[in-house]
């Protein structure tokens, strides 16, 4: 695992098809707003127009085409009810990116309300970090997680994706498969406040009031989106 703390961190998202480009694009400039004092990356799919691209450009540090990865896991993403979440598989590509010593990465469908720096060094030590789940909270949800990249376990995700699939048919059953730790430790579990999914089936309305200036990211999960 790289352990080198002299290589550059970054913020990276993913953009997997044309329609979250608005979403990443608001994303980008969140961060802008907020000051984020590290690179800001986006990952695209050979499903993004090149159009597009010379838009992201514009404003990402990096724009980086990667190879797709879908699951075809059409029975699993069905019951989860997002059949458009297999190709997200494409996000396991974040821990091949070895000249990065951490990655912060967010969904294209999160809005920073803050300055969320602090989260590199909070988490530095850490080998992943993630915020629970809405839905089940001894899970993570894999919008926004903290890692390090290796190209050990890059080979060990793909090797897992091949052999046994993800449980919900999308990354982020497969990526708490691996790191199946992280409701035990309390090490790799970043506070919900940044990854808070206002749009979720169940909230918690009293709570959403009281700590609502807490909050710093929103995470639009499932549809329809704000855009």
């Amino acid at each position: 695992m790289i352990n080198n703390t002299n290589l550059p961190k970054a913020y990276v998202t993913l953009v997997t098809n044309n329609s979250y480009i608005k979403g990443a694009i608001v994303l980008g400039y969140s961060l802008r707003n907020y000051k984020a004092s590290h690179p800001i990356i986006c990952l695209v799919t050979s499903e993004v127009d090149p159009a597009y691209i010379a838009q992201l450009s514009k404003l990402f540090d990096q724009v980086i085409k990667i190879p797709k990865l879908d699951s075809h896991d059409s029975k699993k993403l069905d019951l989860l009810g997002r059949p458009e979440l297999g190709i997200t598989f494409s996000k396991l590509h974040v821990w091949n990116m070895t000249w990065l010593s951490q990655i912060l990465f967010l969904d294209a469908d999160t809005l920073v309300l803050k300055n969320i720096d602090h989260l590199f060094s909070q988490y530095e030590n850490t080998h992943f970090a993630a915020c629970p789940d809405i839905g089940w909270p001894d899970c993570f949800n894999s919008g926004v997680f903290m890692c390090k990249p290796s190209r050990q376990i890059y080979s060990d995700l793909i090797k897992l994706s091949q052999d046994k699939g993800s449980f919900d048919g999308g990354d982020q059953g497969l990526l708490n498969s691996y790191f199946n730790t992280w409701s035990k430790d309390q090490n790799q579990r970043i506070p919900f406040t940044y990854n808070v999914t206002p749009n979720a089936v169940y909230s918690y309305a009293p709570a959403y009031q009281q700590y609502q200036s807490d909050i710093f990211v929103l995470h639009f999960i499932g549809n329809p989106k704000p855009w």
